[in-house]
C-alpha cells in the first residue's frame, strides 16, 4: 500500500502545479536534467503530465570522466523520451578563480545565467537539437528538480547562516521564471517513482563528500533529526510553507509602516530606527550584514544622550553605500564609473522652460568653450542673486546636500570660471540683464 502511495508522484505533482505554480497546460517547459535521480524523475513526470519539453544539460567539467558519463546518460534519456536537448559546457574552475567564489557558487551562477538567457534569445549550445518553438517563447518556464528534502536543507542552511523571514520561507515554487514542481515530493517518493518505472539514473560522487555545507546537513544533520522525529523533514517544510504563505500579509504591513514613517527606497528617517524589522527590510538584498545593521540602529535619536555627531558616517556593502545624513540614513548604489553629464547649447529668443537641468546665460559674456567637470576642492563661484564668492562645498552644505551627493557633483565652466553648479545655481556674473542681446540656453541631457 505504501509503495502505491509513493509511486503516485505524477498526480501529486499535477495537483501542486495547479495550486502553487499555475503553469499553462500548453506551456513550453525547459527541464534541467543532470542525470541524477531527482532531475531524471522531473523530466519523466513532466513528460507524463503532457507538457511540451526541452531539456538543458550543464557540463561543468568538474569530475573528469564522470561529468562526461552524466552527459552521455542525459543524451540517451532524452533520445528515449523524444525530448529535444541542449548541452552547455563550462570552464567552472576558471570562472570561480576569476570571480573569487567557491566552485559550488560558480556552478550555480553559470547554470542560472544560462537559464536566464534562454527566455529572450534563441537556443544555443554545443549540442543542440532543433525545436519548433512557439511564438512569444519569452514567457516559458525553466523547471528544476528541488524536492522537499532540499527544502528542509535550505531552511536549515539559511538558519545557521542567519536569515530573516524570506530565508525562513526557503525556496519558492515559482520565482523569476524558475519553477520547482517537485517541492511537493520527498526524496523517498522520487526514488519510489523511478523504481516503479524501472528507470535508472547516475550518482554524483561529490554528493557523498562532506566539504560543502549542504552535504553535511544532508549526510549528518537530517538523519539525526529523523532519529529525533521521523517527520522532521516534513515539519521543516511545513514551517517554510507557512512562512511563505504569510509573506504577502507581512509585506502589506511593511509597506504600510514605510508609508507611515516616510521611508523610501533611498531614505530611512532616523526616527524609524526604533524598529530593526523595518531597517532589515529596507536593507534587504543589498548585502549588508547583521553587525552593520546593529551599528545603524545605534544612530536612532536618544534625547537622554543628546544629539549624536555622526553625520557623514558610512557603511559599505559590495553593491551599496548607506550614509548617516542629518535626519536620515541615505542609501546609494555603487556605480563602477561616473557618468559625466552631457550639455546641449542653443541660442534662444527668450527665457522659456526652467528647471534644475536648465540654465540661461548672456551668451556674449562667455568668451571660451564651455566644459563640464567634477567639483574640485576649493571651487568657488558667485551664486545667482548674490554679489560675493562662495565655496561650492559651503553652498552645497547650506542646501543640505550630503557627502556622497557632493562627490557626484559636476560644474559647467567657461575658461577658468564656474558658470553653473549643475542642478543647483548658475553664476551671477553671467546672468541675463536688460542689456543682453543673445541668450544661451544650457540643458543637461
Amino acid at each position: 500500500m505504501k509503495s502505491e502511495r509513493l509511486a503516485a508522484a505524477p498526480d501529486k505533482v499535477r495537483t501542486y502545479i495547479d495550486r502553487e505554480i499555475k503553469l499553462d497546460a500548453n506551456a513550453l517547459v525547459f527541464v534541467a536534467p543532470s542525470g541524477g535521480a531527482d532531475s531524471t524523475a522531473l523530466l519523466l513526470i513532466m513528460k507524463e503530465l503532457g507538457y511540451k519539453l526541452h531539456a538543458l544539460h550543464c557540463n561543468f567539467h568538474l569530475r573528469g570522466e564522470e561529468s562526461d558519463r552524466d552527459q552521455t546518460f542525459v543524451e540517451e534519456l532524452c533520445r528515449q523520451q523524444d525530448v529535444p536537448l541542449s548541452v552547455r559546457h563550462f570552464n567552472t574552475e576558471e570562472y570561480a578563480r576569476e570571480h573569487g567564489i567557491s566552485i559550488e557558487m560558480a556552478a550555480r551562477e553559470l547554470r542560472y545565467e544560462w537559464f536566464r538567457t534562454l527566455s529572450n534569445s534563441p537556443l544555443k549550445g554545443e549540442n543542440t537539437n532543433s525545436l519548433p518553438l512557439r511564438e512569444g517563447r519569452g514567457g516559458s518556464s525553466i523547471a528544476v528538480a528541488h524536492h522537499r528534502d532540499d527544502q528542509a536543507e535550505t531552511l536549515l542552511l539559511n538558519l545557521v547562516r542567519g536569515t530573516g523571514l524570506r530565508g525562513l520561507a526557503a525556496m519558492q515554487p515559482e520565482h523569476d521564471g524558475i519553477i520547482r514542481p517537485l517541492l511537493c515530493l520527498s526524496r523517498e517518493e522520487i526514488l519510489a517513482y523511478l523504481k516503479s518505472r524501472g528507470q535508472t539514473y547516475v550518482t554524483d560522487s561529490t554528493n557523498l563528500e562532506r566539504i560543502a555545507q549542504r552535504n553535511r546537513l544532508r549526510l549528518d544533520v537530517l538523519p539525526l533529526l529523523r532519529e529525533i522525529n521521523p517527520l522532521a523533514v516534513e515539519h521543516l517544510c511545513l514551517a517554510s510553507d507557512n512562512v511563505r504563505q504569510s509573506l504577502l500579509y507581512y509585506k502589506k504591513g511593511i509597506d504600510a509602516a514605510f508609508k507611515e514613517y516616510g521611508i523610501t527606497e533611498s531614505h530611512f528617517p532616523l526616527m524609524a530606527l526604533g524598529s530593526h524589522t523595518l531597517l532589515h527590510e529596507w536593507l534587504a538584498g543589498k548585502g549588508f550584514n547583521r553587525a552593520q545593521e546593529e551599528e545603524m540602529l545605534r544612530e536612532a535619536p536618544q534625547p537622554s544622550l543628546g544629539e549624536r555627531n555622526n553625520v557623514g558616517k558610512m557603511w559599505h556593502s559590495a553593491t551599496h553605500i548607506v550614509l548617516r545624513d542629518r535626519d536620515a540614513l541615505v542609501q546609494f548604489t555603487i556605480h563602477n564609473s561616473r557618468i559625466e553629464p552631457q550639455i546641449v547649447q542653443e541660442i534662444v529668443p527668450c527665457i522659456g522652460e526652467t528647471g534644475p537641468n536648465i540654465a540661461y546665460f548672456d551668451a556674449d559674456l562667455l568668451k571660451a568653450p564651455i566644459e563640464v567637470r567634477p567639483v574640485r576642492n576649493g571651487d568657488a563661484f558667485v551664486p545667482f542673486g548674490m554679489k560675493g564668492r562662495k565655496l561650492v562645498s559651503d553652498f552645497l552644505t547650506d542646501r543640505k546636500v550630503n557627502r556622497l551627493e557632493k562627490a557626484e557633483q559636476y560644474v559647467a565652466t567657461c575658461g577658468g570660471d564656474i558658470i553653473w553648479l549643475i542642478g543647483h545655481r548658475s553664476d551671477n556674473r553671467f546672468r541675463i540683464t536688460s542689456a543682453t542681446a543673445r541668450i544661451l540656453k544650457l540643458t543637461v541631457v
